[in-house]
């Protein structure tokens, strides 16, 4: 089984530039926690993602003006990411290694194709996957 047939296709995106308010609403229309950052909405390229983690973290916690950052302001770069014929196997081994949750899916060009989530892993039916990737996701490093 590779990604393509877990992934939420099409994902909602945004750049660099786009008002972080506009990210957190985006996160609530599409009941979601991560939104991938792509270099232009016509290459949709992934250079980044903001999750609901990185507002609190880099905007909120810090006291920065959330009426004027943007997504480039809280955005975690570089963004791992997967290909749309990555096995479900190689996908659960990378969120576990590099500790996330969500990790985005590009195409043969490198353009944003979709989002895998452990929800995703989860409604496939890969129970064992699913607790073992929430297992190492949550260990703490260090």
């Amino acid at each position: 089984m590779d990604v393509k047939s877990v992934m939420t296709a099409d994902p909602c995106c945004c750049t660099r530039d786009t008002p972080l308010r506009d990210v957190a609403k985006m996160m609530v229309d599409n009941d979601c926690g991560q939104i991938p950052v792509v270099d232009s909405m016509d290459g949709k390229m992934p250079v980044g993602v903001v999750t609901d983690r990185d507002i609190a973290i880099r905007i909120v916690a810090e006291g920065r003006d959330a009426n004027t950052a943007t997504a480039g302001d809280a955005m975690s770069t570089p963004c791992k990411t997967v290909t749309t014929d990555t096995s479900l196997k190689d996908c659960v081994c990378l969120m576990e290694a590099e500790q996330i949750r969500r990790v985005p899916v590009v195409d043969a060009e490198g353009r944003l194709a979709g989002i895998v989530a452990i929800a995703d892993i989860a409604l496939a039916g890969k129970d064992v996957a699913t607790a073992e990737v929430v297992k190492k996701v949550s260990e703490p490093t260090g």
